[in-house]
């Protein structure tokens, strides 16, 4: 018994602090009125994605039984108009919600990865390897993101895998940059000299000392690249670059496009996926901004 409960303090300790951490985070994140509207709106899209199938149906996105005309107005039937299939528009954008968050979120978890990864072995490493990544993630740096994932989208098949893909493996090198520099700060201090007399490995050190210290700023990068990443997807949609099996909110400006809707003047074809990009994208940069600004309090001060 006396053994269980000694085993048990550590982790009870360790979610204690976890929680003051979390509630901590909560107070100071509460102070920053855009932050609070932004998670207000993402809960709010995150909602509407989850319930799509209980709200508008899979149905919604057949061509074959489209319940309207083509290119009708907006009216009480269809409060958003219908697109060049008949389809109700308000439904569409509802179920694209669920493809255009869902690729942000994976691509920009996949750019975060590659660039933590990078950034923390180049810092702890340094020398020749250092400096051979660092070179890599300058040439990806100076090279336009669009045109690289737009390069990578071409060569390889029309899927969501390839636009998540396209998008996390070009967009990688500021994360990375960012990531070295706080890992350079972090192996600078005392005991991480500590860790290394003690007979702590590179794996040890990296694991338990350097990635608890960069998660915060991992964190806050995470939820800026969401946006990008958002955005990157409904371009590669728009281009005839992402998959046309799914609906995404790229895809229907896309299909506006080839409809010819904005020589046509149908603006409820365009109006609507282009707001709700504007305002997804808006939404998770009123967040990061909160996030960085809790995690990094000197960005406050310098504001």
């Amino acid at each position: 018994m006396t053994t269980d409960l000694v085993r048990a303090t550590p982790r009870r300790l360790a979610w204690q602090r976890r929680r003051r951490s979390a509630v901590r985070f909560w107070k100071q994140y509460r102070t920053h009125r855009a932050g609070l509207v932004g998670l207000a709106a993402l809960v709010l899209f995150a909602l509407v994605a989850l319930t799509a199938p209980l709200t508008v149906g899979s149905d919604v996105t057949g061509v074959t039984d489209a319940p309207g005309n083509p290119l009708e107005a907006p009216s009480t039937e269809f409060p958003l108009g219908t697109d060049r299939f008949g389809r109700d528009l308000l439904g569409l954008v509802v179920w694209g919600s669920r493809v255009s968050l869902l690729v942000g979120l994976l691509a920009a978890v996949l750019s975060v990865a590659i660039g933590a990864v990078v950034g923390i072995t180049a810092g702890h490493f340094k020398g020749a390897y250092a400096t051979v990544l660092m070179r890599i993630t300058d040439w990806f740096l100076v090279m336009p993101t669009l045109v690289l994932a737009i390069a990578l989208a071409t060569v390889m098949s029309r899927s969501l895998g390839t636009v998540i893909l396209a998008i996390g493996v070009t967009s990688w090198p500021t994360t990375a940059r960012l990531v070295r520099a706080q890992t350079l700060a972090v192996e600078s201090r005392p005991y991480i000299e500590r860790a290394k007399a003690l007979g702590g490995g590179h794996w040890h050190v990296m694991t338990r000392h350097v990635l608890p210290n960069v998660m915060p700023l991992v964190l806050a990068q995470t939820t800026l690249m969401i946006s990008s990443s958002v955005l990157a997807e409904a371009t590669l949609a728009f281009l005839g670059l992402g998959d046309p099996t799914v609906i995404s909110w790229g895809g229907l400006l896309q299909d506006a496009r080839e409809a010819g809707a904005v020589s046509a003047g149908d603006w409820w074809y365009l109006v609507p996926p282009g707001i709700a990009i504007a305002v997804v994208a808006l939404t998770f940069t009123l967040c990061g901004r909160a996030v960085e600004s809790v995690l990094n309090p000197r960005l406050g001060v310098a504001r």
